[in-house]
């Protein structure tokens, strides 16, 4: 089911009811093996100030040299998003003083960004989708770290993260609930993993997102819609560097109800940034809100305009991979998945890779049961994804191929995936080693039954009355049998025999 517009979620106050209207800015870490104006290393992990050139540290007469990789990434993520790609665009110097800035500055581009409006279609929960329209991406380079637990007395400055390429990609206040913010990060995440163009680690800082909250009347949000006009929304303010699902949902939760708290009191919102204690499960005052002009934004003298060969970005466009919308759509449609399997496949690619080599020939619904149920939980419950599997996707595939053979019951096969798990061997081999094989003999199966109905005349005899019964001596048949025999055959003869 498709539903475009946002589901807003309404907060009831003393004065009345509230809405919640949400913008996100999502930095996203390109993945390069180079910094944006320099060739020093991007990774995780290094020593402090290891992985710092001249040029990173700002020395004297270093000048910037755009690195074209970083550029590539950008126009491969505007086209997944479906966005502008402008073919001119412009670098800017952003003026702020911080020990972790050496250039006093921040590149970054302004009012010409190299991505333009674009959208994305987000599913909710319940399956219902809405679009996040998408107002600018721009390339700029981030900023070091400083670190305040190191000593008691001095504040240490690494700048090892100093001059890497971030992409802040700038959404519309389309959201209206921390389910719909925390699902648009997600997806975002997916697109921007599929593409390449950013690992989405938020554990190590690479996606992280600053929320931008108010609240206003209902009917507030449709006048700005209608309008485009801010004044018809509450004053907003900014969470920073939130970076997991969890904690953007945590956090719009409690600046919404603090937003609410001080209007009701007849108070008003001061525009700031704000922080979000995690372990507080509060958000803090940070520093009033910047704008543009408080940066003091001017094009940067060492660096020339951003000129785009069409053709060139139509070579990386030729270059896209299968995006998981059109992938989900495909799986639906080849293999016959349902809505739900689809979606729970396409959140990695190696997912859906997996599933794919497993499904050739066999039973796609059926693998995709193994493959979301059985091998996700298991590669969950140990904190892995698909890609490490100890499980090849060809022994799921021969797993599925023993239960259709009806060499294995359905039953059996959760056993001998046990086995597969506890690195016993390929399907095929334990189950001839363990002696699994489903017991197909409709005369030892009858034979069960005839013993068992003389055993149990009484219930037998109810049975007639009572059709649904027949459940205990079909699970007594497999009980006796060991849990091999064919589970349709046994139902077959027990009917034939009851007389039902």
């Amino acid at each position: 089911m498709t539903d475009t517009a946002t589901a807003p979620k309404v907060i009831k106050g003393r004065t009345g009811d509230w809405e919640i209207v949400l913008g996100l800015e999502v930095h996203a870490q390109v993945a390069s093996v180079s910094k944006l104006f320099s060739g020093a290393a991007v990774g995780f992990g290094a020593g402090p100030n290891q992985q710092v050139s001249l040029v990173d540290a700002a020395m004297p007469g270093m000048l910037p040299v755009l690195n074209r990789f970083c550029v590539e990434q950008a126009v491969k993520t505007g086209l997944g998003l479906k966005a502008q790609i402008n073919l001119k665009s412009r670098f800017d110097r952003k003026n702020y003083f911080y020990p972790d800035l050496p250039q006093g500055y921040q590149i970054s581009q302004f009012d010409q960004p190299i991505v333009g409006e674009g959208v994305v279609t987000v599913e909710r929960d319940d399956g219902t989708t809405f679009d996040v329209r998408i107002e600018r991406l721009h390339l700029e380079q981030d900023a070091g770290k400083s670190l305040h637990d190191q000593d008691p007395n001095f504040t240490y400055v690494d700048l090892n993260r100093a001059g890497t390429a971030l992409m802040e990609i700038v959404s519309r206040p389309d959201m209206r609930s921390p389910e719909e913010a925390a699902a648009y990060v997600k997806k975002l995440r997916t697109i921007l993993v599929y593409l390449g163009t950013c690992d989405g680690d938020m554990e190590k800082g690479n996606l992280r997102a600053d929320v931008n909250v108010s609240v206003c009347r209902p009917g507030d949000y449709e006048k700005y819609r209608a309008t485009g006009s801010f004044s018809h929304l509450g004053t907003r303010c900014e969470i920073k560097n939130v970076n997991s699902y969890r904690y953007i949902q945590q956090a719009i939760e409690y600046e919404a109800r603090r937003q609410i708290e001080i209007l009701e009191d007849g108070g008003k919102i001061d525009q700031e940034t704000r922080l979000f204690d995690p372990n507080k499960l509060e958000t803090r005052s940070m520093r009033s809100k910047e704008e543009a002009h408080d940066y003091r934004y001017f094009p940067d003298p060492d660096l020339l305009p951003l000129v785009l060969d069409p053709a060139w970005v139509k070579e990386i466009e030729e270059t896209l991979p299968e995006l998981p919308d059109a992938k989900k759509a495909r799986l639906q449609s080849q293999y016959g998945l349902s809505a739900y399997d689809a979606g729970v496949l396409i959140i990695e690619s190696d997912r859906a890779d997996y599933f794919e080599a497993a499904a050739k020939g066999r039973d796609a619904k059926l693998v995709a049961n193994w493959v979301t149920n059985e091998l996700l939980s298991k590669l969950s419950s140990g904190g892995h994804e698909i890609a490490a599997s100890p499980l090849p996707s060809s022994d799921i595939a021969q797993l599925v191929e023993l239960i259709e053979n009806g060499t294995i019951s359905s039953k059996i096969a959760k056993e001998v995936f046990e086995h597969m798990w506890a690195g016993e061997g390929r399907p095929a081999e334990i189950v001839e080693k363990r002696g699994l094989v489903q017991i197909n003999d409709t005369g030892a199966i009858e034979a069960a039954i005839d013993k068992l109905i003389a055993a149990n005349p009484d219930k037998a005899e109810a049975v007639k009355e009572k059709p649904q019964a027949i459940g205990w001596f079909v699970g007594q048949v497999m009980k006796e049998t060991g849990g091999k025999a064919n589970p349709a055959t046994v139902n077959e003869l027990l009917r034939n025999k009851l007389g039902l």
